[in-house]
């Protein structure tokens, strides 16, 4: 069947304070992720292989990083005018404030919405790794001929009282919505699960612009809080099932309907840990529905006699006689004689030099660890050198001074 026009707004202007200190110098969206990737390349591939390519990302605070990052490698055509991804900053028309919600993002931006005539509008956060066919969730809201249609994650109903929980009836239409209730609604016809929001929505183009103006007024500025409970009455809102959601290729071992907020270094680094293994929850590897990455001109990575088991490394590293398990590592590395690394997330263009010894720990980019030195075996030494998580987990911030000619 013939597509219906439509455009995309992906919020990508979070804090990510949480994720401190890696959200230093950058927005959590423009954080790494995995061995080449930032968290913001998930959504935009989702968007890319479902042949949606008329992308707005909206950015605010530490925002360059993410920029330069979008300019350098998603630059989708030239020659067709609606494939684009476009970074917008605040515009500030209603006054000096920056975006005041997820729906102000969107209103302040009203007149992108108007100027390409779409019959529908996606808006999609920037900050989760999953992967999602969303022609299949377009198909499901065209079908119920919805006003709105929200992504609905199932989760055991014992753990729906960390999330924005959606009461739906047996035809997904939905009732109501619960922030972090005690007692979570369960999701039709399954006692033992609810349906969270994944904070991803589908409007038809007339009841957003109608929603957005009237939610201005009030000084109401976010969708889930308000926009999307003041439509639930019109009985024209329904969420959709994203375990139903098909993806080519996936493989019978990776985990159905995964999806991640990595909000937090614990869950930033478990969600690495995901993507190690034989058979890991989610599969990188995936040539029907890829993550498009960051282009490298980088050499291959050369290694000599190392012990490296249960890793990922990337292109442009030179490893000599190291010790590496269950870690990432990214691009540009140099790994003198030996180093351990065990449970891992080495960023772009560290050194380690001899003797160096690595366990639980996130080095940021541009770091040289001197010989001999231990990290992750005594936190309250680590305390006095680096950032040690609630988790247990040592980070080692950016470094704040760049030798050589490489950028953010």
């Amino acid at each position: 069947m013939a597509y219906p026009k439509v455009l995309a707004f992906i919020l990508a202007g979070g804090k990510g304070e949480r994720l401190f200190p890696l959200t230093s110098f950058r927005s959590k969206p423009s954080v790494p992720f995995g061995g080449r990737y930032r968290i913001v390349d998930f959504v935009l591939s989702n968007f890319v292989n479902s042949q949606m390519y008329s992308i707005y990302l909206l950015v605010q605070y530490k925002s360059q990083s993410l920029i330069e990052h979008v300019r350098q490698h998603w630059n989708l055509s030239s020659m067709v005018k609606d494939h684009f991804v476009a970074v917008v900053p605040p515009q500030m028309r209603m006054g000096p404030e920056w975006f005041q919600g997820t729906a102000d993002a969107v209103f302040q931006n009203i007149n992108l919405i108007k100027d390409h005539r779409s019959e529908h509008v996606l808006i999609f956060g920037a900050d989760h790794i999953y992967r999602m066919d969303i022609r299949q969730m377009l198909d499901f809201h065209l079908a119920n001929d919805a006003a709105v249609t929200v992504a609905a994650r199932p989760v055991p109903i014992e753990q729906a009282s960390a999330f924005g929980v959606i009461a739906a009836d047996s035809g997904h239409r939905i009732t109501g919505f619960q922030e972090k209730p005690e007692a979570p609604a369960a999701m039709p016809g399954d006692p033992s699960r609810a349906y969270a929001s994944m904070g991803n929505y589908i409007f038809r183009t007339d009841v957003l612009i109608d929603s957005l103006v009237k939610a201005q007024r009030k000084k109401e500025h976010d969708f889930g809080a308000n926009i999307i409970p003041g439509l639930v009455p019109t009985g024209r809102v329904f969420a959709y099932d994203f375990a139903a959601n098909i993806i080519p290729e996936s493989k019978p071992y990776e985990e159905t309907g995964y999806w991640r907020d990595v909000g937090t270094i614990s869950a930033y680094f478990t969600a690495h840990q995901d993507l190690l293994g034989e058979q890991p929850a989610f599969d990188i590897f995936n040539d029907a529905w890829p993550v498009h990455p960051s282009s490298s001109e980088s050499p291959a990575t050369k290694i000599l006699c190392c012990d490296i088991s249960n890793s990922i490394i990337a292109e442009g590293s030179l490893i000599k006689g190291a010790s590496i398990k269950n870690s990432i590592i990214r691009s540009g590395a140099m790994i003198e004689e030996g180093v351990t690394i065990e449970d891992c997330i080495i960023s772009e263009r560290v050194t380690l030099k001899k003797g160096v010894r690595l366990k639980r720990v996130i080095i940021d980019k541009f770091n040289t660890i001197n010989e001999r030195e231990q990290i992750g075996y005594d936190p309250d030494k680590d305390r006095f050198r680096c950032f040690v998580d609630q988790s247990g987990i040592a980070i080692i911030p950016r470094a704040g001074r760049i030798s050589g000619p490489f950028k953010e």
